[in-house]
């Protein structure tokens, strides 16, 4: 009688051969791992993305694909493309043209810089290079842009041991604009400049001249879809910072301006693309307290990019 009360009782005993498992489930798990450890985690991503670009190789120009060619006509733009390092492969100059002050320049700049073929021709064949265009007797000839693939950006900034620091450009049109930006890029310590492939400025002999020289080292990488490229970056361990009027946080107070960041700035009138925005892991904003209601792309970019060195040096 007494063993079916201890069956009708309810109350559960320590079940034959449990070898303890209860009292295991109660003693502790050791101390919690660092942050790089922790799966997951942010930090973890970032030492897992650096682990893996350390074997990658550095930019390469030209897996972006390539620009295409362009003339620069008349003699004050010809002259001032060269005097900024314009990439050049042909200088035309009109057969029997008044040789003045500005001709002469342009003659001495493509004979000091090299590799720029000099080649006389006549008015209608130049007429009909530049379409008819007020080309005064020179045109100077501009190779196809040699673009990065958005990837190399990163690996090369690993490589050298450094956290990305990469502008993307969403919606910007003027080549000036993007000129600006890889002059503040370069001006900085950032990596590069990201721009889309269609709808987009492009490294024209425009941005070149904006550039200051400075395309000449600081790469500029196309993506077929900004929007995927920026989650590609994400999922390296970049964080990705969209500029933006009505931004929840201020760009002083972002911290992850000290490590791995792409800044994203999009066009002074529309400002970001809904998508690209929606990528981004944070949105900023530039406080303006003399009331501007939005700042270009090269301003824009160079004050969070000073923001960016101020807190890394």
């Amino acid at each position: 009688m007494a063993a079916n009360n201890r069956r009708m009782s309810g109350k559960k005993g320590a079940q034959v051969g449990s070898g303890g498992q209860r009292r295991k489930g109660l003693e502790g798990r050791g101390p919690t791992p660092p942050a790089e450890m922790r799966k997951g985690h942010k930090k973890n991503r970032i030492a897992n993305a650096k682990a893996k670009q350390t074997t990658r190789r550095p930019v390469v120009r030209g897996r972006g694909g390539k620009g295409t060619s362009e003339m620069v006509v008349g003699r004050n733009p010809v002259v001032e493309a060269l005097r900024e390092g314009v990439p050049a492969t042909m200088l035309y100059v009109q057969q029997f043209i008044d040789n003045d002050e500005r001709v002469r320049e342009a003659l001495q700049l493509a004979g000091e810089r090299g590799g720029i073929h000099l080649m006389e021709a006549p008015r209608p064949e130049l007429d009909r290079m530049t379409n008819g265009l007020n080309h005064q007797g020179l045109v100077l000839q501009v190779p196809p842009y040699e673009y990065a693939h958005p990837e190399d950006l990163v690996a090369a900034a690993f490589d050298e041991g450094e956290d990305p620091l990469i502008v993307a450009l969403d919606g910007v049109t003027d080549p000036r604009n993007l000129g600006a930006v890889v002059r503040s890029v370069s001006a900085f310590g950032g990596h590069g400049v990201v721009v889309p492939e269609r709808r987009a400025a492009g490294m024209t002999a425009g941005a070149w001249k904006t550039s200051a020289g400075t395309a000449a080292r600081t790469p500029v990488a196309r993506a077929t879809n900004l929007t995927r490229a920026l989650e590609a970056y994400k999922k390296a361990g970049v964080v990705v910072v969209g500029l933006a009027a009505d931004g929840e946080t201020e760009v002083g107070e972002l911290e992850a301006l000290e490590g791995p960041v792409v800044i994203v700035v999009g066009s002074e009138g529309k400002g970001l693309s809904r998508l690209v925005g929606e990528t981004c892991d944070f949105r900023v904003r530039i406080p303006m307290p003399g009331g501007a209601e939005s700042l270009n792309a090269g301003v824009a970019a160079g004050v969070v990019l000073y923001e960016a060195a101020r807190r890394r040096g």
